[in-house]
């Protein structure tokens, strides 16, 4: 991991979407939040609002289309060995999924072991994958939330990093809950990579330690 240093962290940010988690990265490292470049942003959608946020910002956008890779028969791991000559040539240290939506090779998890991250809008491990605020409020669930992960060749499956918690209300509708959880996602995000930066991150076998941390203890209770 690296250690706290004068020398911003090196990162890159893989997405597909709207690219509001990016946003809350490029806002902390704006305001010095965060000790880290962002040295490129990549997306596999060409009109992908992540990659306007980028040039919005003066950051370097990448569109790696996946249509010429579609017909090799190991069209997954070809795309990812793409990617992942980009972001040697950039010396990117840690790589950040942000809505990003093609399942990773081991291509990139072996490259970036332990230096890639993911955030989920789930208390993972419950409901890994798609569709997961409509699942917490069919299965009653009183909490959901967020997870930022290091990302394995298993779908949602890495060492958990952060976590946050929302409590479901019993008029929320998955889009609405989606909202509420969102809100979490842009506040763990950029203070993972802040953790990662400062060299504060341990992975012993699942789990992760985090050095200097002072947890209080209190229970998180919902409905109060």
């Amino acid at each position: 991991m690296p250690t706290n240093s004068t020398t911003p962290l090196r990162v890159a940010v893989l997405a597909s979407g709207r690219g509001s988690n990016l946003q809350a990265i490029i806002d902390a490292v704006e305001a010095g939040q965060v000790q880290a470049n962002i040295v490129a942003v990549i997306s596999n959608k060409k009109e992908s609002m992540a990659l306007e946020r980028a040039r919005t910002h003066g950051l370097p956008d990448v569109f790696v289309d996946p249509k010429p890779f579609a017909g090799l028969p190991d069209s997954r791991a070809a795309y990812d060995r793409a990617l992942l000559e980009i972001l040697e040539k950039n010396q990117v240290e840690l790589v950040l999924l942000a809505g990003y939506m093609k399942i990773i090779t081991a291509v990139l998890v072996d490259a970036y072991a332990n230096r890639m991250m993911n955030i989920h809008p789930s208390l993972l491990p419950s409901f890994p994958g798609l569709d997961v605020q409509k699942k917490a409020i069919d299965w009653g669930c009183k909490l959901a939330g967020c997870t930022v992960h290091f990302v394995t060749e298993g779908v949602d499956e890495g060492p958990i990093i952060l976590q946050a918690a929302v409590p479901i209300l019993d008029d929320d509708t998955p889009e609405i809950l989606a909202a509420r959880i969102l809100v979490q996602e842009h506040k763990i995000y950029p203070r993972a990579v802040r953790l990662f930066a400062e060299g504060r991150l341990r992975v012993e076998g699942r789990r992760v330690v985090i050095d200097g941390a002072k947890p209080d203890g209190q229970a998180i209770i919902s409905p109060a």
